[in-house]
């Protein structure tokens, strides 16, 4: 009875589509600032004195506390037992304050010197905001993903969920393209006529837009407790909660955790690379620094073009593991072209920027939508949480590793102010993470044939997940 009442509101498109719209904007605030950052690592070593190691220790910083405090998993057993509303508004505030703390760092002025921790305090407290934010933004992540489910689940999951990546990808696309000109428009020159950026400007814009994401949110609560109140007052019988013992079933389900790795060393591969990727263009292909972020910023549009393709795709054939393991092909194939050490021009670049751009589709196209149909519905917020916590792991310490290298065996001469680093090593670092994913993708698709997942199947004509049969 209560899937039933589910259908019919589902039925009405003009409702479901609204949700969609409403949640997919909070995310596009949160992937603004997510990245917010990356173009501008050669303006922090150059005005801020940061170096690689405190870049690649501030970009760690997202997953500090998801991991480690396992915040993440917390968070989807909330999400679980509390439900959407609950959890959303507070993965929200969360992002707020993180953002807040990121932004009076990098706008104060610490005293030489200054150390917490044995890290410079500018680094530290940028970080920690980082962290507090990384908390907020996955939780809201795997919040929004259940509530894709509750509203697409039988009709246009995939592509539904491809729009909703397509929309969060148009922030990372935003921070990649404007954020050096927004730092540069709002710049200042010194008294002897030295020009500065302003580096906290891009922040404060994010601070801006992660209040009015809040406010998209906020707006969404009242949709879903009309459903809630509908279901309440037609006094059908609830569906089996969420109960502790859940966690159990996850964690010894096989087809879970290929998912998670696949997961893990996919975005190892895409997101701490482009929190490098501007500086990847000014050190081998000469892209100038005001320009850098232009080229990187063709990743996240070339997959809000595709995903939603991907995922309609998806939705109607199936073959969501065989998506998963060309996204995983062309992923090797792109970092191996930029660990070469030939064409180093940046048409080349572009190119192989596209090439990503279909690898960053394809992948979570078919690998989102493809967690329903191994893991029942009452467990999705759990298993998205400690999905996106193995992620994390990814997330923290990749970075880390980059930046590390980067400063050990990467150093190249000052020029004009500006270190210049060689980046053969990190992309070919890169690309072990796409042959390992790649072999993850072959054992999904051996155990989906084994188990009978269903990920070789459309989901327009899978109502009911697998795992639920």
């Amino acid at each position: 009875m209560t899937e039933l009442l589910k259908q019919k509101l589902n039925e009405s498109k003009v409702l479901r589509w609204s949700v969609l719209a409403l949640v997919a904007f909070t995310m596009l605030c949160g992937y603004f600032l997510t990245d917010v950052m990356s173009p501008l690592k050669p303006m922090l070593e150059k005005e801020l004195l940061w170096d690689s190691v405190d870049y690649g220790f501030f970009t760690s910083a997202y997953g500090w506390f998801n991991v480690f405090l396992f915040m993440l998993i917390i968070g989807g057993i909330i999400l679980d037992k509390m439900g959407v509303r609950f959890t959303g508004m507070g993965a929200c505030l969360l992002m707020v304050v993180g953002c807040g703390l990121k932004y009076y760092a990098i706008s104060s002025e610490f005293a030489e010197g200054a150390l917490i921790f044995g890290f410079k305090s500018q680094v530290f407290l940028a970080a920690l905001g980082y962290a507090i934010f990384g908390v907020g933004v996955e939780i809201i992540g795997i919040t929004v993903s259940k509530i894709i489910v509750k509203w697409f689940k039988g009709k246009e999951l995939a592509l539904a969920m491809g729009l909703e990546m397509s929309t969060a990808r148009i922030g990372t696309t935003l921070a990649m393209v404007l954020t050096v000109p927004m730092a540069e428009y709002f710049g200042v020159y010194d008294a002897l006529g030295n020009f500065h950026p302003n580096i906290p400007a891009p922040i404060l814009v994010c601070f801006i837009l992660l209040c009015i994401g809040i406010v998209a949110f906020f707006v969404y609560t009242f949709y879903d407790k009309k459903l809630d109140d509908s279901l309440e007052a037609s006094g059908a019988e609830e569906e089996e909660g969420f109960r502790m013992k859940d966690i159990l079933s996850i964690v010894t389900n096989k087809g879970f955790w290929l998912i998670a790795l696949l997961c893990v060393l996919f975005y190892s591969a895409v997101f701490p690379f482009i929190k490098y990727a501007a500086d990847l263009m000014v050190q081998k292909y000469g892209v100038s620094t005001n320009m850098a972020g232009i080229i990187p910023g063709l990743l996240p549009i070339g997959a809000i073009i595709l995903t939603p393709l991907f995922g309609s795709l998806y939705d109607r054939i199936g073959k969501g593991a065989t998506l998963m393991i060309s996204g995983a092909v062309m992923l090797i194939f792109v970092h191996a072209m930029f660990a070469m050490p030939f064409l180093n021009v940046w048409w080349f670049a572009t190119i192989i920027m596209i090439v990503l751009g279909f690898a960053f589709s394809l992948v979570p196209s078919a690998m989102w939508p493809s967690v329903p149909k191994i893991v029942p519905e009452r467990q999705l917020g759990t298993a998205y949480a400690l999905i996106f916590w193995v992620q994390n792991w990814g997330l923290m310490g990749v970075p880390l590793l980059i930046g590390w290298v980067l400063d050990t065996y990467c150093k190249g001469p000052v020029i004009e102010g500006f270190q210049t680093y060689n980046y053969t090593l990190p992309m070919s670092i890169f690309a072990l993470f796409g042959i390992l994913a790649l072999f993850v993708g072959i054992w999904l698709k051996a155990e989906d044939k084994k188990k009978g997942y269903g990920l070789e199947l459309p989901n327009i004509t899978a109502d009911i997940p697998q795992s639920e049969k």
